[in-house]
């Protein structure tokens, strides 16, 4: 939350906590949704990713639109456009029984009839259409429609099978158990519609049977008939009991009742309507506010100007100025002696000096690199923490702290920390590093790192997999190419609780409590185990062969082993010089041609004696090696 500043709760939804805030760049109102994770079952983790992933595909000025996501203190957040006006629900409750023009009904009618064509045109249901999920801008002419928590993404499917939304805005064909597809949206859509021009739902019920009765039979009470024929046709239209019956968006949209509203909706964007100032009204210039005091109209008209109250949004715990308490006296000196090196202390007024403090602890961790033009271990720079876990990639070091914190080390940039070499020089200098915990990790606990190439992946205690990096080859995971600087969630895993991660050179393999294991990123030699060579930059679900269980994971440059329940291990990818055992021998025998496997596509048994007879405790993979330990051993054991 370091980009936003929290101003208040607006919210509690199904999920969790909805905030508004500022975000600092461009001090803009934003929505965050607060969803704690850590406390939701699958299927409700399933559907915060649904939403983060139906609002990053969908593009429309009349869909509420979707920032970014990120963890903050153990909870998924969701930035997203504030739309100040409130639902067309408190709309309509404020019109008490003054009913709307037909003009004003179908002005929102249409701008939600776009809004749900976009969605579907991206085979998208929305599954909870209704007044309490389409919100207003601050004039109260504009329409977004956004929740889409339980929406469904059909993918090649062309129908859902599960039951959700809004009992009030059920089709039919929800209450029989039948499965649906966009004409239950078209469905809430007439819903919608009939509460515009009754102000009232359709539907209800003291009870859910009777609601059930009711929408079965399509019992609603008729509109007025001071709406035309038209609108009155339109809402039975829509609510037919018949799925078929009810027109697609297409025909609605066509329809002349919907042209009119269409045209006017496009021909009058940005166009402001000019008036005079009538008596015992405001008109407001350049932010002050005309308040006519005399009986007398038109352009004579006496008044006031006043000025209004002007809303003001503090930033907590910021200023400009420093309190007292804050004020401090910077004195710098010239240390004596022969480096001439320069100190600077910092005293805060009405503070005596006390004696110099002690000196700082030794850390409690010591962490060594070699390899890449090292010789020999190199001790790297250590905060004052316990580092439980590393990893390294290309470019990059990596630990896990005992308390969960994510911990880097990085060179500095080129001229700084290293020295130059001179002219002449035999020697080349010494490489530094610095050490700095990953900004923007509050609240998020770090349970293990993997490193590939240019990039990170980063596992929580929460089963949540972040990553960050270079997104050459679709290495993590968002569905793009893009590079990620910050640690961000992989959300097409959200749904899942995953127990493990592993990156090779340009790949990622991650597995989760259920044992599913999960695949992206280059896929060339097959490694990724998806039965082709394809690269993908989304998360695939990997296929076991029948009687495995995966239950660790490892990946090498362009490899990967899976270690299964009974010991056995499976490997995919490349098998040059059967670094992978996949070669079927014996123990002693040479390879023959036709016994020899040059890579494999899907994950297969090793065939290489012993390591496809004894089950295997451990495995890791080199560039053109690997090895194993196994459970069991020829060798006597020592008393």
């Amino acid at each position: 939350m370091e980009k936003y500043e929290r101003i208040r709760v607006v919210g509690r939804g199904a999920f969790g906590i909805v905030h508004l805030c500022l975000r600092k760049a461009d001090q803009k109102l934003v929505i965050i949704k607060q969803i704690p994770v850590e406390q939701m079952t699958k299927d409700e983790r399933q559907a915060a990713q649904n939403e983060c992933q139906v609002l990053k595909l969908l593009n429309h000025p009349n869909v509420i639109e979707y920032y970014e996501n990120f963890l903050e203190d153990k909870a998924l957040m969701i930035a997203m456009e504030y739309a100040p006006g409130g639902t067309l629900a408190e709309f309509i409750q404020k019109r008490c029984n003054s009913l709307l023009e037909e003009e004003t009904i179908l002005h929102f009618f249409v701008q939600i009839l776009l809004a749900l064509h976009h969605v579907h045109t991206h085979l998208i249901l929305h599954r909870d259409l209704k007044t309490q999920n389409i919100l207003l801008d601050k004039h109260r002419m504009v329409v977004k429609i956004g929740d889409f928590g339980i929406s469904k993404i059909l993918s090649s499917k062309s129908k859902a099978y599960t039951v959700v939304g809004t009992p009030c805005y059920i089709s039919p064909e929800l209450c029989e158990g039948k499965p649906y597809n966009q004409k239950s949206d078209i469905w809430a859509l007439g819903c919608v519609l009939y509460e515009l021009a009754s102000l009232k739902r359709a539907f209800e019920a003291a009870n859910l049977p009777a609601l059930v009765l009711k929408i079965m039979s399509g019992t609603f009470a008729p509109i007025s008939d001071r709406y035309s024929p038209e609108l009155r046709q339109l809402v039975l239209s829509l609510l037919s009991l018949e799925p078929a019956q009810r027109p697609p968006l297409s025909h609605i949209m066509a329809q002349p009742l919907c042209i009119r509203a269409l045209l006017n909706l496009h021909t009058d964007v940005g166009s402001v309507r000019m008036r005079r100032p009538v008596q015992g009204e405001r008109a407001v210039l350049g932010g002050r506010v005309w308040a006519p005091s005399g009986s007398t109209g038109g352009l004579g008209q006496r008044g006031n100007w006043v000025s209004p109250p002007s809303l003001q949004v503090g930033m907590s715990g910021e200023s400009l100025s420093l309190g007292p308490h804050l004020s401090r006296r910077v004195e710098k000196s010239v240390t004596p002696g022969s480096t001439g090196s320069r100190t600077t202390s910092v005293h805060c007024r009405g503070v005596p000096r006390g004696p110099v403090r002690p000196a700082i602890p030794p850390p409690l961790s010591s962490v060594y690199t070699w390899g890449g033009g090292l010789g020999t271990p190199l001790r790297l720079p250590m905060l004052n923490t316990e580092v439980v876990q590393v990893a390294a990639g290309r470019t990059q070091k990596a630990g896990v702290t005992r308390s969960g914190r994510l911990i880097l080390w990085e060179a500095p940039p080129l001229g700084a920390g290293g020295g130059t070499l001179l002219p002449g020089a035999v020697e080349q200098p010494q490489p530094q590093f610095i050490s700095r915990f990953l900004e923007g990790q509050s609240g998020v606990t770090i349970k293990h790192v993997a490193c590939g190439d240019f990039f990170t992946a980063c596992l929580t205690d929460r089963g949540i997999i972040m990553t960050f990096g270079s997104g050459s080859n679709g290495c993590l995971g968002h569905g793009s190419l893009t590079d990620i600087s910050q640690p961000t969630i992989v959300e097409a895993l959200l749904g899942y609780e995953m127990v493990q991660v592993a990156c090779g050179a340009s790949h990622v393999l991650a597995l989760s409590t259920e044992r599913e294991l999960f695949a992206w990123g280059r896929g060339d030699g097959g490694r990724l185990g998806l039965g082709t060579r394809e690269s993908h930059s989304c998360p695939q679900q990997v296929p076991m062969p029948p009687g495995h269980e995966a239950q660790r994971v490892v990946c090498g440059i362009d490899s990967s082993m899976i270690l299964t329940v009974p010991g056995q291990a499976l490997a995919c990818g490349s098998n040059r010089f059967n670094k992978l055992g996949l070669d079927h021998l014996s123990m002693g025998e040479e390879p023959v041609p036709h016994q020899q496997v040059e890579e494999a596509l899907s994950f297969t048994p090793l065939g290489s004696a012993p390591l496809d007879q004894e089950p295997l405790l451990s495995v890791d993979l080199g560039t053109a090696h690997s090895a194993a330990v196994t459970a069991v051993t020829d060798e006597p054991v020592p008393p």
